[in-house]
Formats: structure tokens, sequence, C-alpha cells
């Protein structure tokens, strides 16, 4: 079996544990525990400096989805942070632009800006479950960003990646060091951005929604060809949930309900359940083959229905139910890959930031926060320092589609946070952060974790492979894979393609918070392809 070689151990403790993608957001989170704040204060406080050190990941101007767990209640929740399309969004002012599909970046990058739901949510998710205000869990934040922070290598190559998207407009100096990307080992400010989470810290999610910043906001995004109004700001609201579910070999696994793709997951797994995956045996071209192919399957109904069920029809019930799953998995075969992966037709229905907490008190926070892409649309709106998400790019322009763009819609969400439990009691707070490869990482996490016997870290270090669902359907896998393996997969028809270095990443960036109900014991592990850490007391 192969890993990536990380050297890491899982991280355990008893009073409290985060996990997420950089160390500095990590131990703001386990000083909100220390502090006597909760699992829900860590998140909220890890998800703010994640938005100053790792800017083009996360931040105010996206989205955030949370799966929370409070111990007392023996219940998961699921909070939707994510924003709608502006009341006035249509398809015809993009196609009388010339555009077959909404632009994600350049001079019309507007159009593909819905509202950002991030601070709403974070105020909600405080306010129903938290112990800490606002001002108190963003303090470590505007320290960061105003007294500045050490950038990583791998977050200053993320950065430079974006350099010429934020150059596009003045305005993109403003998350510049003196006009260009800041490198590894220097220091960077983000005053303007420092100012802003200091107005939410006194004024609340109105200080964001309303006033000089929703009017900044909204002037912008119509300056750069989009339809945000100061009234779609203001009307903006999160919403709670009930989360999905499926069963896999006596685990609950939960997802955040459509608009979300993690129930793309719970189909692959209701899939997979149908093989016999632990004893093919880890990493086996066996398990390869047969959780690529219920991937593939799962991903397929996903794209087709996973739309905003509170506009349009999404047959939830249908797509999880284990008949349905039952005539999916007749279409795999041990000896090669399915030719043609189309969706099917279920019964009626009745760049991102993971990270993931969980108290002594056995309270548990899965919380995903997003720009979509690189900082987004490259919008920064001017004196703000906030970067505008992208999301509404995966609305389709297709009239027959449920995903298609209209006003007040919730757009296709990548973002993912996961949960699972055991015998109602909390077992696992995870996610795998990463465009299409969230659903991806977190089946591959639960079959390591339940069919293997990994631990928290260990599931993942375990090698991934990435299906490419809206290209080629490439599957990628990487470098330390044995050359037999790939041989075998691509002998069964996958077109693999080998992935090392720094593209590593494309593997998703994976946290895992693990709770054991009889003793207390936590632990965690972090994502070792980029800068994550796991830290507890």
């Amino acid at each position: 079996m192969s890993f990536f070689q990380s050297r890491r151990s899982s991280v355990v403790a008893r009073n409290g544990a985060v996990a997420t993608s950089q160390p500095l957001a990590a131990q703001a989170g386990l000083k909100m525990l220390q502090e006597g704040g909760n699992a829900v204060d860590a998140a909220v406080a890890t998800a703010a400096v994640l938005n100053v050190v790792e800017p083009m990941s996360t931040g105010i101007g996206g989205d955030m989805f949370a799966l929370i767990w409070m111990n007392a209640d023996k219940k998961v929740t699921a909070l939707n942070g994510s924003g709608h399309s502006a009341a006035g969004a249509n398809a015809a002012d993009v196609k009388n632009k010339g555009y077959d599909a909404i632009p994600t970046e350049g001079a019309d990058a507007g159009f593909s800006v819905s509202v950002p739901g991030t601070v709403d949510g974070w105020q909600t998710c405080l306010e129903q479950y938290g112990r800490m205000t606002l001002a108190e869990v963003l303090k470590p934040a505007i320290e960061y960003a105003t007294k500045g922070f050490g950038v990583s290598d791998i977050i200053s190559r993320g950065w430079a990646g974006n350099e010429e998207k934020l150059k596009f407009r003045p305005s993109g100096n403003e998350m510049l060091k003196n006009g260009r990307a800041p490198k590894f080992g220097e220091i960077m400010h983000l005053q303007q951005l420092g100012k802003t989470m200091q107005a939410i810290a006194e004024g609340g999610k109105e200080a964001f929604y309303t006033g000089e910043i929703g009017k900044k906001i909204a002037d912008y995004v119509q300056a750069s060809g989009g339809w945000i109004t100061e009234e779609d700001l203001a009307s903006h609201s999160s919403d709670w949930d009930e989360p999905v579910s499926g069963e896999y070999r006596g685990v609950t696994v939960y997802e955040c309900p459509p608009n979300g793709q993690g129930i793309a997951a719970l189909m692959a797994l209701n899939i997979a359940e149908g093989f016999d995956i632990s004893d093919m045996g880890s990493q086996s071209p066996d398990a390869y083959h047969h959780l690529i192919e219920s991937m593939r399957l799962g991903f397929a109904d996903a794209l087709q229905y996973v739309a905003d069920p509170r506009e349009v029809e999404v047959p939830i019930t249908g797509m999880l139910d284990r008949s349905y799953a039952d005539s999916r998995r007749a279409g795999i075969t041990a000896e090669r890959a399915m030719a043609d992966v189309s969706y099917g037709t279920p019964g009626p229905s009745a760049d991102t930031v993971y990270l993931s907490v969980v108290d002594g008190e056995g309270n548990a926070c899965s919380f995903i926060n997003s720009l979509f892409q690189g900082f987004g649309s490259g919008l920064v709106v001017p004196t703000t320092g906030i970067a505008l998400q992208n999301r509404g790019a995966l609305f389709s322009l297709d009239t027959a589609h449920p995903n298609y763009i209209h006003g007040k819609q919730r757009p296709y969400q990548t973002i993912i946070p996961a949960m699972a439990t055991k015998d109602n009691e909390m077992w696992l707070s995870f996610g795998v952060m990463g465009g299409f490869q969230q659903p991806q990482g977190h089946l591959q996490v639960v079959s390591n974790m339940v069919d293997h016997g990994m631990d928290s870290q260990a599931a993942l270090d375990a090698l991934r492979f990435s299906i490419d669902v809206v290209g080629d359907g490439a599957v990628s896998v990487e470098e330390d894979m044995p050359e037999s393996t790939v041989a075998e997969l691509r002998k069964r028809g996958h077109k693999v393609e080998v992935v090392g270095g720094y593209d590593r990443p494309m593997f998703g960036g994976g946290q895992v918070i693990s709770r054991d109900a009889e003793t207390g014991v936590i632990t965690a592990g972090s994502e070792p392809r980029k800068d994550g850490s796991a830290v507890g007391w």
C-alpha cells in the first residue's frame, strides 16, 4: 500500500482540536477553545484568519456551508450560507455580450458574482450555537491583516498564479505587495481587508450588507457587467436545513442538501457499498476501479439534477434510494470501465478552504468557506479588500437545465462539509476541499476509514484519484501509485494521468477529526499536500 510521504501522525487530544489548511488559522481556532469558546466559535475564527492568510481561496466575498453537531442534542444540523443570484440576473444579458457560458473573470466578470453569503453565515452560526461574539472571533484575523503575516511557500505559489487576474483592475493591488504577489517568507499586510473586518466586528452583518460597504459592492459589480444591487445584498439571509444522509456499512454519513454537491458522495457510497471494497485491499486496482466507477455515476446524476431546491424540483429522495443505487451499480463490471456514463432517472423527491473543529464537550463543526476559483472573479471591491466570488459561473445558460440562471436562485455549489456518526454519536467531522474533487475526497476518506480501518491522518495520506468530471473524464492519480496499478487501470479502459510535484493540491485539501464517544479522545489529521495543520490540547 502507498501513501503520500507526510511522515505525520494524527494529533490526539482531549479538550479540543482544530484541523485546517494553514497553521496560523488552526492556532486561532484553538485559542478560541482555550478561552472558553466552543467548536462553532473556533470554526468562525479559523475561517476568518484563512480569509487573511490564504485569501485566494476564501473570504467574506464568498460563500460558506456548515454541519454542526451539538452533543447535548445528538443531531446534525446544516447551514446554507451561500448567496443567491441578483434579482435581475438573466441569460439574455450574458448571451448579448457574445458568451455561450458565464465568464469567470475578465471584463464582464461581474456576471459571475452572486451575493456573498459568508458574513451572514458566520453571524448566524454564532448566534444560534456559539458562545462568543463576532467581534471576539474576528480579532485574530484583524490583527493578521493589519499587523502582517508571513507567507508560506504553497500560498505564495497560489498567489502568484492569480497575479494577472488581480492586475486586471487597479483595485486588485489591494491584494498585492508593491504590484506583485508576495513571495515565500515575505510579510504581507491587507490593511483594507482589516478595516472592513473591523467594521463587521463592530457593526455585525449589517455593516457588510448595507450602508457604505454594501453600496461599494453593488456599484463595483454593476460597473463590471453584473447585476447585484444594494437591495439584493440587504435581502440576503442564510438558511437552516435538514442534512441529507446515507448509511455506509453501519456508519451514517451526512452532507448539506442541494444546492450543494454532497449528494454525489452519498450516491457514490450507496453504489460502492454493494462491492466488497475491504476484501479488494487498500489502493488495489480493484478497489480504485470500483470506487472510480461509483463516483462517475454519482457525478452524472449530481451534475444533471442538483440545483436550488427552493426554486426547482430536485429528486433528492429518489437520488438516495437504495433500489436506485442497485440499478446504477448494475452497469459496473470488474473488467472494464464504463464507456458511457450518463445520468439516470431517479424517482421523485419526497479555490476553497475546509476546516474541522471538535471541542472537549463533543460538539463539532464541519465548515467550508470558498471564493470558488482563485480570488474568485478577480473583482476586489475598491478600498475594502473584499475579493468577490465567481460562484455564479456555475449557472447554466441552457433553458432546459434545472440550474438555468434567473433571479434570486442559488447556483450549484461545489463546497461541501461532511460528518459521520456511529450509533447516534458523532464519529467524524471531515471534508476535502477542491471544487469537483470534494465528493471524490469524501468517498475515498470514508472508504479508507470504514473499509480499511485507517485513522484520521492515514486516511488523508493515502493516495487519491481525481476524475475530470467536466472534461474528458480522465482519471488523475498520484505519482507514488505503483506502475502496475496504473497499468491495470489503463488496461480496464480508464484514461489515467499521473500527477506529481506542485500539482498535488488538485487531489484536494482534506481535514479529518474523529472522536471516540466512550473515552472522549479526539484524533485529528490534516492535509499533507498543503500547509495543513492539526492542533489540539
